[in-house]
């Protein structure tokens, strides 16, 4: 997707509802009730739901770190209940989802191409949070249950199974709508208002609250310069609007960057092809064309995350902007075999984006950002973290 279609069709979506609207999976809901976010929030918490026990949702999205996180993991992916098993990819953070709209296709005027927007994972595979619940209670690398029956006897023997059947009824003796009700309980916890805190200093400075730092301000203004960083246009920000909601420092579109291997992982893992891996009758993507593009994270709370890209590669939010600013200067820094983008199968290494800025530049030209500026970026990101307790947490 080029620069200028994203910043148009993210204008134009978001424009009339951010701040006024919750969103749980592309449609438009009333505030969940409080017994069911309050069941949710202890489902999500309890460690008694994996096989073997000891593992939760919170283990991988853990509320020390914006709600993503490894569960103790060394090697960039989060750990799942079993040993020497992790999940494919990082742990999105899990705030602000209520923003989240279902995956779709959208067409700019003229323009053939069908450019895909929205939806939950890294790839879009799932179109609503309930839907989403049953993929890591159900994975062999993450929480383990060998399918629903086995998540409803955890469930059965959990604390508040009397307050989940007072909720939703006597669902526990048929899996499918034990996993229904799951999901629906999560779903109402997650899209809880204090799920979306809009709690940071960068909201603050929004609102006129607060003012940033001469090195933040500078940080913020190379991210929005379409010359430099032009970080904002994938993570948009709109800070004059008034209204942090209006600042989500994501379009929810599809890029491919090429992220470097993780090497920590690499030998063990099969390539991963993104979008067209994503499963769908209704809204098909798995055309090549498709192939290596993942969703545009939230920028909120990046700061706070112990692993970066949607395999794990980077450890630090610093060496995530250098990749950005110099991937294209200064490959053999990033794709350690000699050979550009060797992270990505051969046949789809022309469908990695290498025209938008910072892209678009040669071996041994300066990068797009100094060691200056890219400092600079950085602590503007860590304004983006929102203040401790603003969330519902245990």
């Amino acid at each position: 997707m080029t620069t200028s279609r994203r910043a148009r069709f993210s204008r134009a979506l978001w424009g009339p509802v951010l701040g006024a609207s919750i969103l749980a999976g592309g449609r438009l809901c009333a505030a969940p009730s409080g017994a069911v976010a309050e069941l949710g929030r202890k489902i999500f918490f309890d460690p008694g739901l994996s096989q073997p026990a000891g593992t939760s949702c919170a283990s991988c999205h853990d509320p020390r770190h914006g709600f993503s996180g490894l569960n103790g993991s060394l090697v960039g992916l989060p750990r799942g209940s079993r040993p020497g098993h992790f999940a494919r990819r990082t742990s999105p953070s899990l705030l602000y989802l209520r923003y989240v709209p279902q995956f779709r296709f959208f067409q700019e005027g003229d323009d053939p191409a069908l450019q895909p927007f929205g939806g939950f994972f890294w790839d879009g595979r799932s179109d609503s949070i309930r839907a989403l619940v049953r993929q890591p209670l159900t994975n062999p690398d993450e929480m383990n249950n060998r399918d629903e029956a086995e998540v409803a006897v955890h469930l059965a023997r959990a604390p508040y199974a009397a307050d989940f059947a007072g909720v939703f009824g006597p669902v526990l003796d048929d899996p499918a709508a034990t996993m229904e009700a799951i999901g629906r309980a999560i779903e109402a916890y997650l899209t809880a208002a204090d799920m979306a805190p809009f709690s940071s200093r960068f909201d603050d400075f929004v609102r006129g609250h607060a003012t940033l730092t001469v090195e933040e301000r500078e940080g913020l203004r190379l991210f929005k310069d379409p010359a430099k960083g032009n970080c904002a246009s994938c993570h948009t920000v709109n800070e004059g609007a008034g209204d942090p909601a209006a600042s989500l420092f994501t379009d929810f579109g599809y890029d491919a960057v090429a992220v470097p291997r993780n090497e920590l992982i690499h030998a063990a893992t099969r390539p991963d092809l993104g979008l067209c891996e994503r499963a769908a009758t209704e809204t098909p993507s798995g055309e090549a064309t498709y192939c290596i593009n993942f969703r545009t994270p939230s920028l909120r709370n990046v700061a706070l995350r112990g692993a970066f890209m949607h395999n794990g590669a980077f450890s630090s939010l610093r060496e995530v902007v250098a990749f950005y600013a110099s991937r294209d200067t200064d490959p053999r820094r990033w794709y350690r075999s000699g050979v550009r983008f060797d992270s990505v199968p051969r046949k789809f290494r022309g469908q990695v984006n290498v025209t938008a800025a910072p892209y678009g530049r040669r071996p041994g030209d300066p990068p797009a950002l100094t060691d200056v500026e890219i400092d600079a970026i950085v602590a503007f990101l860590q304004t983006l973290t929102d203040a401790p307790g603003s969330t519902v947490e245990p």
